[in-house]
């Protein structure tokens, strides 16, 4: 509960200096879906309208990394079944803002794991994924997950991890592995999750938003 009030307290002037918040889903090429789960982002951010004091804008925007939009919104989304590949001017763009203050969100959507590695490494080849313990902030920043994070979806039976890729000592990247928050975020019908499964995922999301606004 001390969490929510210094959250509160904290967005109450913020929230008047700056924007609506959103978030920005990549598109990418190699033929995953990176469209996929149409429900999840307009129901995270309605969820954080309701939930938060902080100020929502409930579109996200979908575009391409380097293109106009992209520059538009620090708060970026990944996901999708099947292989992500950038070009090396998107790699570089990517690395750029994102070690200058922007953020992105990989969501393991079933497929996307070997390809989406593969990127990082090239984006960041100096750096190493570190598991993210449930002690770290994130998991207990408005919410609390006291065993990290929730696992949603099976896939293929592992626990869920949340890694991330950290630049002077800040979060930079985080990819939810075997997690599959996406699918927790759409509408509930869509996967056939019962309304607990659905509100950990909302709950997971909205952690991560904090984290990322609060550093």
């Amino acid at each position: 509960m001390i969490y929510k009030i210094l959250f509160i307290l904290l967005f109450s002037a913020v929230t008047l200096l700056s924007s609506d918040f959103t978030i920005t889903r990549l598109k990418y090429d190699g033929g995953g879906d990176w469209y996929s789960n149409p429900s999840s982002i307009p129901n995270l951010l309605r969820f954080i309208k309701n939930e938060t004091n902080i100020s929502v804008s409930l579109e996200e925007i979908r575009c391409s990394v380097g293109s106009s939009k992209f520059y538009n919104n620090p708060y970026y989304y990944i996901t999708g079944h099947g292989k992500i590949m950038f070009s090396d001017d998107e790699r570089d763009i990517l690395r750029k803002v994102l070690t200058n203050g922007a953020f992105l969100h990989a969501d393991d959507n079933y497929g996307m794991d070997k390809s989406f590695r593969e990127e990082v490494k090239k984006i960041f080849p100096e750096k190493k994924w570190t598991e993210l313990k449930p002690s770290h902030e994130i998991f207990n920043n408005f919410f609390n997950f006291e065993n990290g994070l929730p696992k949603i979806h099976e896939h293929d039976g592992k626990k869920a991890q949340a890694l991330g890729i950290f630049h002077n000592n800040k979060l930079v990247l985080l990819y939810t592995y075997e997690s599959d928050l996406g699918d927790g975020w759409e509408d509930p019908e869509v996967h056939n999750h019962n309304l607990d499964l659905h509100y950990k995922a909302l709950k997971m999301g909205t952690n991560i938003v904090i984290h990322y606004l609060k550093n």
